[in-house]
């Protein structure tokens, strides 16, 4: 119980800062406007692009327009790496957000029972929320956080992570390099493709 409260308050924290924030956000973060707000950074453009992604961890910043502006500026190629840089760099800030609130905390907060079902729904399950949350509003972060505050593997995250945040980043970079804005069918293709490289992951490991 005192988990998925956890959960819910981490929630309703980002969407209190969403709502806090978002008087003319969505203005702001259109792809012309962040291909503009992007190239007044100059050489640092990329710099910025993975500073927005990792500041999604608190504020509303839309990941998708970002990355799209990053593979206008870049290409797929290169935008799409930086992007999935960003991406990867959010999720591990959540993590060791989670991971720094300390063991002895996450028991006391959570409660010993909790505590331990949460860990062992991330050690063994955890690997498909992660992948495939990275496409999704407000999960990634609350994820982040709690996988890094239950101590799910280290590794295990880090490669979920990368099944998620690598076929994000490259599509939409090419959404993005093509001068569109994210269609509905590419919100999709998100999902299915980080579940396909999880899979193939765990057969690789196995």
């Amino acid at each position: 119980m005192r988990l998925l409260l956890w959960f819910l308050g981490l929630a309703i924290l980002l969407l209190g800062t969403w709502a806090a924030w978002g008087a003319g956000w969505d203005e702001r973060f259109t792809l012309a406007g962040s291909v503009e707000w992007l190239n007044s950074a100059g050489p640092w453009a990329w710099v910025a692009g993975i500073a927005l992604l990792v500041a999604d961890l608190a504020l509303p910043v839309p990941g998708t327009v970002v990355i799209s502006a990053l593979g206008y500026i870049y290409g797929i190629f290169v935008g799409g790496l930086v992007a999935a840089a960003g991406l990867m760099s959010a999720g591990m800030a959540g993590y060791g957000l989670g991971w720094l609130c300390g063991e002895r905390f996450a028991r006391r907060w959570l409660g010993e029972r909790d505590y331990d079902r949460g860990r062992r729904l991330f050690a063994n399950g955890g690997g498909w929320v992660v992948a495939l949350s990275r496409a999704l509003p407000i999960l990634p972060e609350v994820i982040s956080c709690t996988a890094g505050l239950v101590r799910m593997p280290f590794r295990k995250f880090t490669v979920a992570l990368a099944c998620g945040s690598a076929p994000m980043g490259f599509l939409f970079a090419a959404i993005g390099r093509a001068g569109h804005e994210a269609p509905g069918w590419a919100f999709g293709l998100s999902l299915l493709a980080p579940a396909l490289l999880w899979l193939a992951a765990g057969r690789i490991a196995r």
